[in-house]
């Protein structure tokens, strides 16, 4: 996730400085049985394919070994080139004539056997997405696929995360959790998509245009309940990073006055053991009503009370008015 890589944060990272280092003394990826095993003397890889994470918006959050893979590798693919142009400049690596190939959701098909191919004849390839780790809400997964099918070997340089770096912030539970990507962007589809969420029993995670996050709040809140705990990260390790806190209703209530931009990763928190058993939601329901409560206002009171998806509570309270 996420689509640049920054340094004014610490300062820009840049050849000397960069913290790179060379196979023989980076302390990464020789590990005996690892595919760089017995070549990290010589500066270059074993074939394979590497997926490499990048930067999420500051630059000097790249790893050691990132930097040691995207110097020796034979192949550089990445998910826009330009983008990767840009980080190599800033830490100081140049492609020095070496292959540096467009791969993303468009191209991929025709792109795929080229990629297998140099493998299989031997060579390091290293992919990096825009920003974050490959595979998480970026390509590389259907690569991943392939190189497995064709039994060749499939390395992973972890680091930068948007889904991680969300987690580490938010202060809500991560014993557990489960990451849904991006919602669909039609307001039907999308609604599909969050229904089944209701009883995940972990914190949820979503990445989020911000042009859509206050319509995903509001589905959100009306599906499991306005009152669950929510958190809205933007722009995570950028210059105007933001954390915002509170319950999904009061979320989509300050998206609609101040409308977030940037990068978005919104987080949800488990769902609670339920607090009001049917008979106490349906008497919370029949005192609402019976003071003149609109049936909506109703269900949202009661819903916020009790934790429940708002969608359980206006069933019931539709069973209450038809057997009154």
């Amino acid at each position: 996730m996420g689509k640049s890589q920054t340094s004014n944060r610490g300062g820009a990272s840049t050849g000397a400085s960069s913290g790179a280092s060379t196979w023989g003394n980076s302390g990464a990826g020789s590990q005996a049985g690892s595919p760089e095993a017995g070549r990290a003397a010589e500066g270059s890889l074993a074939p394979g394919l590497y997926f490499v994470a990048t930067p999420i918006g500051a630059a000097r959050d790249i790893t050691l070994r990132a930097l040691d893979i995207l110097r020796a590798a034979d192949v550089l693919a990445a998910e826009d080139t330009r983008n990767t142009r840009h980080l190599l400049d800033i830490h100081g690596i140049p492609l020095r004539g070496r292959p540096l190939i467009a791969y993303h959701d468009h191209n991929g098909p025709a792109r795929r056997p080229q990629l297998i191919r140099m493998i299989r004849e031997g060579r390091a390839v290293a992919y990096v997405s825009d920003a974050g780790t490959p595979l998480l809400a970026d390509p590389g997964y259907a690569l991943g696929r392939a190189a497995i099918d064709e039994g060749l070997p499939v390395v992973a340089a972890p680091g930068p995360s948007a889904l991680l770096a969300a987690l580490t912030v938010a202060g809500l539970p991560t014993d557990q959790f489960f990451f849904a990507g991006f919602p669909p962007a039609r307001e039907g589809a999308r609604r599909k998509m969050l229904q089944p969420l209701a009883s995940v029993p972990g914190t949820l995670v979503f990445y989020e245009s911000p042009r859509r996050v206050g319509r995903t709040l509001s589905d959100l809140a009306e599906i499991l309940g306005g009152a669950r705990e929510a958190v809205l990260c933007r722009e995570l390790t950028k210059k105007f990073e933001e954390t915002r806190r509170g319950t999904l209703a009061g979320l989509a209530r300050s998206c609609a006055q101040d409308p977030p931009r940037g990068e978005i990763v919104l987080l949800v928190a488990p769902a609670r053991a339920v607090a009001f058993d049917d008979e106490t939601v349906d008497a919370r329901l029949r005192a609402a009503l019976d003071e003149g409560m609109s049936l909506r206002d109703a269900v949202d009171m009661v819903a916020a009370e009790s934790g429940r998806a708002r969608r359980d509570v206006y069933g019931r309270a539709l069973s209450l008015k038809r057997g009154s």
